[in-house]
């Protein structure tokens, strides 16, 4: 053979070098960056599917008034149902410790309404004796404070609901407070129940208020927490969505309309008669008497979602000796100021319901005809500074539970 012929079939030094063996450190170094770029590519995936849910998720949310009116409200309780009530809950408390209320000064100009024509009703339709005026907690009085006047649509020619405003302390005085009477042989109740509150459904009674009871609806206000915070349960149409807490105070309402509130398995139990429980912490309010060891720095026994020194937007409806109910309602409150308030306008047993500036509200409607159809256009808020306008219970996308007060 030629040594042409040898050189023809000899492998190129490059060739024979690309067919040299790879070390064992060389398929190690191999190794590890190809599984880097796996757990990089998952990581990315998976930011990328967060990314994806949560602009679904949380978009949706901010643009859900039912989730509040404002913005932040909307994050916070997003936030709240994906787990993250303890920092929206340290958020809050941090910015309303830090943002107490005024000490001294004068309410706003009108801000204390003034009385209207009491008259004794001359019918003949049962209904209970007209409330006594409340006496104010700051002094000197300012005129009208306390002083009953009658608002809302006439039942049977008869003012069912009072309403009065008052500052709640003698320290912040430049902030008020409303409270409403509710004549409950004039008015029936119902709780509404809601898609987010207490979740599940559908109700038969649910927002938004249909036409045919809107021309009967005389007044609409705000039920309770959460049903995570609420340290209690939920009973409606027959079915117990949630597990009722013995003890806990309950709003209660029978076949018949009748509302109440009490601690469960005590002043309140199941009966035949039944048809709505709504359970929100631990009454305030018992026995004609504030309950024993109320404290504004007890977060375990009446809620945790801000401390209860913290002075807030707050609401709480009670029952008083004669049956009538009782809401109050307005800004600047902590936990003990709720409940005198809730004494001294006349309650024996009271609870408070929902919190925060998106939540509180009390509206009463006042059609121009006597079967007039109640809505946002006839209808007014207890304080003007009340969140949420008296539109919202006839929102078809309003998802939290409420109750409402209507001519029997």
């Amino acid at each position: 053979m030629s040594s042409s012929t040898i050189h023809r079939h000899r492998p190129p030094i490059e060739e024979a070098t690309n067919l040299a063996p790879v070390s064992t450190r060389e398929r190690r170094r191999r190794g590890r960056r190809f599984r880097q770029r796996r757990i990089l590519t998952g990581l990315l995936a998976t930011l990328l599917v967060f990314a994806v849910w949560l602009s679904f998720s949380l978009g949706g949310s901010l643009m859900n008034p039912a989730l509040g009116s404002s913005i932040g409200a909307r994050a916070a309780e997003w936030a709240r149902a994906h787990g993250g009530s303890g920092i929206v809950n340290w958020i809050e408390n941090e910015w309303y410790s830090h943002h107490p209320p005024p000490v001294g000064g004068t309410p706003p100009r009108g801000a204390i309404s003034q009385p209207g024509v009491v008259t004794t009703p001359t019918s003949t339709v049962p209904h209970l004796a007209l409330p006594a005026p409340i006496i104010p907690f700051a002094h000197p009085a300012i005129p009208g404070e306390g002083q009953w006047r009658p608002v809302g649509r006439l039942v049977h020619g008869i003012p069912a609901v009072y309403v009065t405003t008052l500052r709640p302390d003698a320290v912040h005085t430049s902030y008020v407070a409303g409270v409403a009477w509710m004549d409950t042989k004039l008015l029936r109740t119902t709780l509404y129940s809601g898609s987010w509150i207490p979740g599940g459904g559908p109700y038969p009674n649910s927002a938004p208020v249909k036409p045919a009871a809107a021309t009967s609806l005389v007044a609409a206000f705000n039920a309770g927490f959460l049903m995570s915070n609420a340290n209690g349960g939920y009973y409606t149409a027959g079915h117990t969505e949630i597990p009722l807490r013995k003890g806990g105070a309950s709003f209660v309402v029978d076949r018949n309309g009748s509302a109440t509130v009490g601690a469960w398995g005590s002043d309140v139990s199941m009966n035949s008669q039944v048809v709505s429980v709504r359970q929100n912490l631990s009454l305030l309010v018992a026995g004609g008497h504030l309950v024993a060891g109320l404290n504004a720095n007890d977060t375990t026994k009446w809620g945790y979602t801000l401390g209860n020194a913290v002075y807030v937007w707050r609401s709480g409806v009670g029952v008083t000796a004669s049956g009538a109910l009782v809401y109050v309602g307005g800004p600047g409150l902590n936990i003990t100021d709720l409940a005198h308030l809730l004494l001294r306008a006349g309650a024996v047993r009271a609870m408070e319901m929902d919190i925060n500036t998106d939540w509180v509200n009390y509206s009463y409607y006042t059609p121009t005809t006597v079967a007039g159809r109640a809505g946002a256009h006839n209808g007014r808020e207890l304080l003007p500074g009340m969140s949420g306008t008296p539109g919202r219970y006839f929102a078809p996308w309003w998802a939290r539970d409420f109750i409402t007060v209507s001519a029997r």
